[in-house]
């Protein structure tokens, strides 16, 4: 079994694979112990997973999983942390942002008794002030609203130690916020500084929808502040709702003016139902969670590995679809 195990998701990077190969190949050389590299093709419709067969053929540390449709970084992430067999275990992107180089650091510290090593973007090169400033307002909000505390500058860039993984085995929640989770286990963790390059090549694959969305995930996994605000709300809108009421009552009793129209009245309808449909959303937010979780489907489908000793064993909700051939006919 290798010491290490370097994990890399990829999903249309066909630009990208051959340089993260090489220098794969190169950080592995360095460390002070046997590695292994496990890339994970999430889907991709390009020539990604052909790419990553290719470096699987020309360095035997080398693997590669395909899973059977895209089914989202964060369980592409999960099936390739699944199927090592490392100490520590590296989870890294394959853009190059993240650069190989620094895993030497991670390990480094690894060494010293931690059992999660983090990396925190120290300087960010490629990423626009509107990106950084939502990204830390939105760790921010999320340190406050919940019990679970996820560094600041701060992605799925990290070494975690085997003791940790096989809690995080265990973790089987379909709708996931990695980081959030390793945060929940706990132990001893540290962080290592460093300098996020730019995307070596190809697109984001994190527009502004699949960032609120992420967001919209990490919260709901890990807080139930939206249900509090949505109750509080609730509250606030009915105690006004009383107060002009009462004020109508009492301006009807008394004889004062009153002018009839419907402003007020759609102005009042309008704004309640729109509260109304605010709270519902958030509701339903946790609700399709919970659906999700109680129909138990797996995780992910793994249709293909290569440069495997042996097929690997794969915790629950996890499953690999196994190559059936036909009988021969005599």
């Amino acid at each position: 079994m290798p010491t290490y195990s370097l994990v890399v998701p990829a999903y249309n990077e066909e630009g990208v694979i051959e340089e993260l190969a090489a220098r794969l190949g190169e950080v592995m050389d360095q460390l002070d112990g046997d590695a292994e590299a496990v890339l994970v093709d999430d889907g991709s419709r390009d020539r990604t997973y052909q790419l990553m067969l290719e470096a699987s053929r020309d360095d035997p540390r080398i693997r590669a999983i395909r899973l059977s449709r895209n089914f989202g970084h964060q369980t592409a992430l999960t099936a390739g942390v699944d199927v090592t067999t490392g100490d520590a275990v590296i989870v890294m992107d394959a853009d190059l942002q993240d650069p190989p180089e620094v895993v030497l650091e991670l390990a480094a510290r690894w060494r010293e008794g931690y059992d999660v090593v983090y990396a925190i973007r120290d300087i960010r090169d490629g990423e626009t002030r509107f990106k950084r400033a939502t990204a830390a307002a939105f760790y921010r909000a999320f340190n406050r609203i919940s019990e679970i505390k996820v560094p600041l500058d701060v992605g799925d860039f990290r070494l975690v130690d085997r003791r940790v993984l096989d809690v995080f085995a265990r973790m089987r929640e379909s709708n996931r916020f990695v980081r959030g989770m390793f945060s929940w286990i706990g132990l001893r963790q540290t962080g290592v500084l460093y300098h996020r390059h730019e995307r070596f090549a190809g697109e984001t694959k994190y527009p502004l929808r699949k960032m609120l969305r992420f967001a919209a995930t990490g919260v709901i996994s890990f807080s139930a502040a939206p249900l509090r605000a949505a109750l509080n709300l609730g509250f606030l809108v009915s105690g006004l709702s009383f107060a002009l009421a009462l004020w109508s009552v009492i301006v009807k009793l008394a004889g004062f003016y009153h002018v009839p129209g419907w402003t007020s009245i759609v102005v009042v309808t309008s704004l309640i139902g729109g509260i109304q449909l605010i709270v519902l959303g958030v509701i339903g937010e946790y609700i399709g969670d919970i659906h999700a979780e109680v129909k138990r489907r797996p995780l992910y489908v793994i249709s293909e590995i290569e440069n495997f000793d042996d097929t690997p064993e794969l915790p629950p909700r996890a499953v690999m679809a196994n190559r059936r051939f036909p009988e021969q006919v005599y």
